[in-house]
């Protein structure tokens, strides 16, 4: 096992990754940029180092100066969190090459799975059922305009590269599709460096289902149970929970197996996550795979009793998986509600500022993970994200309650989030009667003005 850990991220998940070093024994090094030097992951680690300036780019985001504190510190490992570099295959290979056990996947694996044209034509070669649309890369409207021609309308064109909703476009016809894809193929220049797009049919009002497995370095591999990911703004989720009412015990069982089946046909490991669409029929198309912890992570951990950081740590470290399939059992039912620093009237807008006063919720089933804490400033330059919210209880009802008390007692007081707007979605009928798809937020909320 590790002696010694580097956390090469920030705010809640390096805090939440720090608790699980500690609890196995093991010491962890916290990296922090100029903005961050008074940050809780920096104050809770055994030591901190810092980067660079406040920019990602001169900080979370610089290889070099990462591993350089890793190597100075003796880190025999990096945990890489979410966001930032956690999916960079030329950082995991860096970590490799220099010696220092990267928490994920190989550099070839999240290459293959991270590149969208790649993993698709990974998942088709393995039988796994996935969305209509091409297997080769498209490059110039024209030729998406006859591949469109040839799917019929609506269709997605998608960034190759990235992820979080970037570099995404609609195209609901003909006369509108050359406009949407020099849209989306722009903006994944400019968020990713890529233009090289792909184009699938598109599933009209789909759940958003995603499978999470781990998996060793001896081919065995589990999967979790599933979460309902279909609370979501512009393709950024914004609520989670777990099991899916929807989803009778025989397709979570195929969803599951087809999981496993994807993972085995990437050369897996460590844990990951099978993104699929599920359709009015239940019909259920792969759409990608996230090859590292997930923001939502803790909703699988409530419903299953595994740690998944713990474990993503130890398999790591070289050791085979301690659970069988047959370990795994879904109990009760939990939710996460993300609190974001934005305000909601004014289109989600960041945020950020100073915490004057702030108080979270505790008690039987309720959980919190936030960097947070009274006086903290919270920088211009990072995700909005917060806190997350999380709760188990007996049945999803019960969950529900238990969020909404939850919520009512959250304070973050000089700084102005997204709580009342997460309320107003967990006190809808149509979210309260489960009948929920991914344009719930478009479908029954105006963006600034609360419920239609």
């Amino acid at each position: 096992m590790f002696q010694k850990i580097l956390i090469a991220n920030r705010g809640e998940i390096a805090v939440r990754v720090i608790r699980a070093c500690r609890e196995m024994g093991i010491l962890s090094v916290a990296v922090y940029s100029e903005a961050d030097r008074d940050a809780l992951h920096t104050q809770l680690a055994d030591e901190a180092i810092c980067i660079g300036k406040a920019s990602p780019a001169d900080s979370y985001l610089n290889m070099e100066r990462i591993l350089s504190a890793a190597i100075a510190a003796k880190a025999q490992a990096i945990h890489p969190g979410f966001g930032f570099l956690s999916e960079n295959e030329h950082f995991a290979k860096m970590c490799e090459t220099c010696g220092v056990a990267f928490i994920g996947p190989s550099h070839q694996v999240i290459g293959k799975m991270g590149n969208k044209s790649q993993a698709r034509a990974t998942m088709i070669e393995a039988g796994v059922p996935v969305v209509p649309g091409t297997k080769e890369p498209v490059y110039d409207a024209e030729k998406g305009l006859e591949i469109a021609d040839s799917m019929g309308y609506p269709v997605m064109v998608k960034a190759s590269s990235g992820g979080g909703g970037k570099g995404m476009r609609i195209a609901p016809s003909r006369e509108e599709f050359e406009g949407c894809f020099h849209l989306a193929q722009q903006e994944s220049v400019n968020a990713f460096g890529d233009n090289t797009m792909y184009i699938e049919k598109y599933i009209e009002n789909p759940r958003h289902i995603e499978i999470q497995i781990l998996a060793d370095k001896y081919g065995n591999v589990v999967w979790l149970g599933e979460r309902d990911c279909s609370i979501q703004r512009n393709h950024q989720k914004m609520l989670e929970e777990s099991p899916c009412c929807a989803i009778s015990q025989s397709l979570r069982e195929r969803m599951g197996q087809t999981a496993v089946q994807a993972a085995k046909a990437a050369d897996y490991e460590n844990a990951g996550t099978i993104e699929f669409l599920l359709d009015k029929d239940d019909h259920f198309y792969f759409m990608e795979m996230n090859t590292r912890i997930q923001v939502e992570h803790p909703v699988t951990e409530m419903v299953t009793g595994i740690d998944l950081v713990k474990e993503q740590i130890r398999i790591a470290a070289g050791e085979p998986l301690h659970i069988l399939q047959e370990d795994v059992a879904l109990k009760g039912h939990a939710i996460e509600c993300r609190i974001n620093a934005e305000d909601p009237s004014r289109k989600f807008m960041p945020c950020p500022g100073t915490v004057n006063d702030l108080h979270f919720p505790g008690g039987n089933g309720v959980r919190i993970e936030s960097a947070l804490y009274n006086g903290y400033t919270i920088p211009v330059f990072y995700d909005s994200m917060v806190a997350k919210v999380i709760v188990h209880g007996e049945d999803r009802e019960d969950a529900i309650r238990k969020m909404r008390s939850a919520l009512g007692e959250v304070v973050v007081d000089g700084v102005t989030t997204n709580l009342d707007f997460q309320y107003d979605i967990l006190s809808h009928p149509v979210f309260l009667s489960g009948d929920i798809n991914t344009h719930f937020i478009p479908d029954y909320f105006e963006v600034g003005n609360g419920s239609k």
